[in-house]
């Protein structure tokens, strides 16, 4: 398979602004919302939640469904009218809210338990985080990726040159931005929540996409050298081709491995395996379609101008 990535530049361009645009709207609209661009998880802003489950081996205890209204009354009943509530497959449920003292989390239960049947104590989760605790978490994680783009840049321009590392980045931030994005659109239609194991995912995702880089960039150095008088059109074409095989076999290792994750690690693993299939994909295409077109395309500008200030 021969790929000609160079001409058709501008529809790789195009497909990854229209789901940034997506993104940023499905941020703008969380954020007038619920006041984030992502719905965060307790991790970030402290508070407890309840993950409970119908017992089914009691009869008729889970004949009806889950009424959310019928949970909204009853926490404004207790004071928790501004909780999050979400039904988690037919007989689970969910529920985020501000921080709550053992006796507490009794009487809500108790109370739950006399509203819709009996929970499966071997399935329910209590989790509370003080707010500190969450506002440390974002800040830790904010800074680990600030420091993290500093380090890559300084890495790249000392192993290539400054423009080599700059639209590395910027197809670092390409992937950061469609994971966050595909986020933002989901906790929107679905109320996925994200947390502390998102942070690591991106950083991942950061450390899988600035490898698959740094592969076709070598290729793409070894080839100016080797070939000095080719347009640089043809040697991304031909650096993207001669290292597409090893790209898409990365990819597809990985991918089968997140999938397996996705499918059989559990609630807890599931969407941090969402995030890296979201941001090892992204990873691939923009180290393939974005940071290699946009290299060309910046080198072919430096080169116009040079012949200008040449001739003027």
């Amino acid at each position: 398979m021969t790929l000609s990535v160079v001409k058709h530049e501008r529809f790789w361009w195009s497909v990854s602004i229209v789901i940034t645009i997506a993104g940023i709207l499905a941020m703008l609209l969380s954020f007038s919302q619920i006041g984030s661009p992502l719905r965060p998880a307790l991790d970030f802003i402290g508070g407890t939640r309840l993950q409970l489950e119908l017992d089914c081996s009691i009869e008729n205890n889970c004949k009806n469904p889950i009424s959310v209204e019928a949970i909204r009354e009853l926490l404004k009943s207790q004071n928790l009218g501004d909780s999050s509530i979400q039904i988690i497959g037919e007989h689970g449920l969910s529920i985020r809210t501000k921080s709550l003292d053992p006796q507490q989390r009794i009487n809500l239960q108790q109370s739950l338990e006399e509203k819709i049947g009996k929970f499966d104590q071997k399935q329910t989760q209590i989790d509370s985080v003080g707010p500190t605790v969450g506002k440390d978490l974002l800040n830790s994680g904010i800074i680990a990726l600030i420091v993290s783009f500093f380090a890559i840049v300084v890495y790249l321009s000392l192993r290539f040159e400054f423009d080599y590392a700059v639209i590395a980045v910027i197809a670092l931030l390409h992937d950061v931005m469609i994971t966050i994005s595909v986020f933002a659109i989901l906790g929107l239609l679905t109320g996925v929540e994200v947390d502390s194991l998102f942070l690591v995912a991106l950083l991942t995702i950061i450390g899988f996409s600035v490898h698959d880089t740094v592969v076709i960039y070598d290729r793409i150095r070894e080839n100016l050298q080797k070939f000095p008088d080719y347009p640089i059109d043809k040697i991304i074409d031909d650096s993207v081709n001669q290292t597409l095989g090893r790209s898409i076999n990365t990819i597809m290792t990985v991918l089968l491995t997140l999938l397996a994750i996705f499918l059989f690690g559990g609630e807890t693993l599931k969407l941090f395996a969402l995030a890296l299939i979201i941001g090892f994909v992204s990873g691939g295409y923009s180290s393939i379609f974005i940071a290699s077109t946009l290299f060309g395309w910046w080198r072919k500008r430096n080169e116009k101008n040079s012949l200008t200030l040449k001739k003027s």
